[in-house]
């Protein structure tokens, strides 16, 4: 036996009217946004930050439309375009990762992955007393980029 689905009955325009003010006035009681889906570390960070949530949201979003441009690539005999469409998907994940734990998976950023991430020594390795050093690396105590400057 099937159900049968009245039509509602059409809102006058004093009714109409009315609904729209208490919408209005239940949007204002809510207050402001407060993303808490997003991590607390990226909440307060400023629109023109390389890294910011606005940023990432656009980034996301292009990488979408790509991806799904490329649907055609997941089951490719083609290496090539199989790397590509798996890149695409992963760097999308990465991206919803770093919204919500406020820590960057990839070692590539920008919309089209054209950056590359800057490694950042926090805990320097000893090795018979000397600091062990990797090209490209920032570290903290000279306060620069190991080999950046000179060949190190």
């Amino acid at each position: 036996m099937t159900k049968i689905k009245r039509k509602r009955k059409p809102m006058t325009p004093e009714q109409r009217q009315a609904a729209a003010e208490r919408l209005a006035k239940a949007r204002e009681a809510k207050g402001p946004v407060q993303n808490l889906s997003m991590h607390e570390s990226l909440r307060d960070l400023d629109d023109d930050h390389p890294l910011s949530p606005k940023n990432v949201k656009t980034w996301i979003k292009s990488c979408k439309q790509h991806l799904s441009a490329i649907k055609s690539y997941r089951l490719s005999k083609e290496p090539e375009e199989r790397r590509q469409y798996y890149t695409a998907e992963n760097y999308i994940k990465n991206m919803q990762a770093y919204l919500s734990t406020g820590i960057w998976i990839d070692g590539y950023w920008g919309e089209n992955r054209e950056k590359k991430m800057n490694l950042i020594c926090i805990a320097p390795a000893y090795k018979d007393g000397e600091i062990q050093r990797n090209k490209g690396t920032y570290y903290r105590d000279i306060g620069t980029v190991w080999g950046e400057d000179d060949d190190r």
